[in-house]
């Protein structure tokens, strides 16, 4: 049964998740939290100057975010420890003219990012969240929306039309079959009628609504379940919560020697290469102006980053009863029995045999159970931004995550342990 202070830790995921129902809530709510405790908001268009023990922050594109306190030791000597993570997750996206009047209702045309288990969305209480850009006296400006009330829905078809669902699964054709559903047609126009409802929300004239980036997401709030309450449901879980225990694990250090870092990246879902996301270069270029604001030259730069650590934290495969024809043999993930070591010899996971036994020794070390997982070799494995910082800093790299359930469902699930497990290792990291 979880310890008290394990579901404390778990409810407070479950609230940083449901603040961040996009990519941009998702930055929004880590700066709130970097705020309180006292971190220095940072911006890449002004001239930095960072002093030994500052805590520091910078965003990009309002959907990724770095952050990280100046240790007491000199860089070139220590390096940095460093834990990257991402915030999207697969999902709908609304479409910059959706709105489509259908028999007499209103449709939302989507498309779909990265790869959710679409059959999942079906049935749902959705709303939308993202970002508007919108026209102001000063400019442009862009403003963060979400409604919190059900607003869409996927509603299945009947079985008695549908009637092999159960055999042949249910499907969805993408453009045809996804457009969600947002009310009755009337005589104003769908268009107008959905841009009116934003506008409204805003607080703005519907002519100044510019352009949106939107998502669907799932009203309903996270949850404990289990006979003991040991496990978790949410949205996002994959990769919210490992940026939730990333953030919690580097809020908790206190004047570290060591440089410690935390990357926040969008678009890991999508492969990554954008100017806001791992394949970018935004870790990069705050590496560089890090280095320079403490006079490192190129040398000592170069020595930073061979003496820096790199810990890419996504989550993993826990094993599932029902499906055991899925898995590797002898590679079976348990949720709730500690952080999973990824490995694949492919090298769609960084790790190698050295920084897998460097993150069993900071378990060790933090005094919790750690596992190792590869993927059946028969089936195409996913992959990480741990291969891409790796590849682009020479940073070694660990590939780790906490054992889940139903990755890429809308609801998903993980145990409560296992997140208070990966805290406690990264915070051995930062401590190390």
């Amino acid at each position: 049964m979880p310890h008290a202070d394990s579901h404390l830790t778990a409810r407070d995921l479950l609230d940083f998740i449901d603040a961040s129902p996009s990519p941009w809530h998702a930055v929004a709510t880590c700066e709130s939290r970097l705020r309180a405790a006292g971190y220095q908001a940072l911006d890449e268009d002004a001239r930095w100057s960072l002093q030994a023990g500052g805590r520091y922050f910078v965003t990009r594109g309002g959907s990724s975010i770095i952050a990280f306190v100046v240790g007491s030791a000199p860089l070139a000597g220590r390096g940095l420890t460093l834990i990257g993570a991402h915030t999207d997750s697969p999902g709908l996206r609304i479409k910059p003219k959706p709105a489509d009047a259908t028999g007499g209702m209103i449709r939302l045309g989507v498309e779909v990012y990265g790869g959710p288990i679409l059959a999942t969305f079906a049935d749902r209480d959705l709303s939308l969240a993202g970002r508007v850009a919108i026209r102001t006296g000063g400019g442009i400006e862009s403003r963060l929306l979400r409604f919190d009330a059900p607003l869409l829905r996927l509603p299945n078809l009947a079985i008695h039309m549908n009637r092999e669902v159960n055999e042949a699964g249910l499907k969805f054709n993408k453009q045809t079959e996804l457009p969600l559903l947002l009310g009755i047609a009337g005589d104003d126009g769908a268009e107008r009628r959905f841009r009116a409802l934003i506008a409204t929300a805003l607080d703005v004239a519907p002519d100044d609504l510019l352009t949106w980036e939107l998502a669907a997401y799932d009203t309903q709030k996270g949850t404990l379940w289990g006979a003991d309450s040991e496990f978790i449901a949410d949205s996002q879980l994959d990769n919210l919560a490992s940026c939730h225990a990333a953030l919690s694990a580097l809020l908790a250090t206190r004047e570290p020697e060591q440089t410690c870092l935390v990357a926040f990246f969008d678009h890991e879902e999508v492969g990554s290469e954008s100017a806001a996301g791992a394949g970018g270069s935004f870790l990069g270029d705050v590496l560089a102006r890090l280095a320079g604001t403490f006079g490192l030259d190129d040398e000592d730069r170069r020595r930073m980053l061979a003496g820096s650590f790199f810990i890419s934290a996504d989550m993993a495969h826990g094993w599932h009863p029902n499906f055991p024809a899925a898995y590797e043999p002898c590679h079976h993930a348990l949720v709730n029995t500690g952080p999973v070591i990824k490995s694949n010899a492919n090298q769609r996971y960084s790790t190698t045999a050295e920084t897998a036994a460097r993150f069993m020794a900071l378990c060790e070390r933090a005094g919790v159970p750690c596992q190792q997982y590869a993927h059946r070799t028969d089936l195409g494995c996913g992959s990480t931004i741990g291969p891409i910082v790796a590849a682009q800093l020479g940073i070694p790299s660990v590939d780790v995550g906490s054992p889940m359930w139903a990755m890429h469902s809308i609801r998903e699930s993980a145990g409560v342990l296992d997140h208070g497990y990966m805290i406690a290792a990264m915070s051995a990291a930062f401590a190390s």
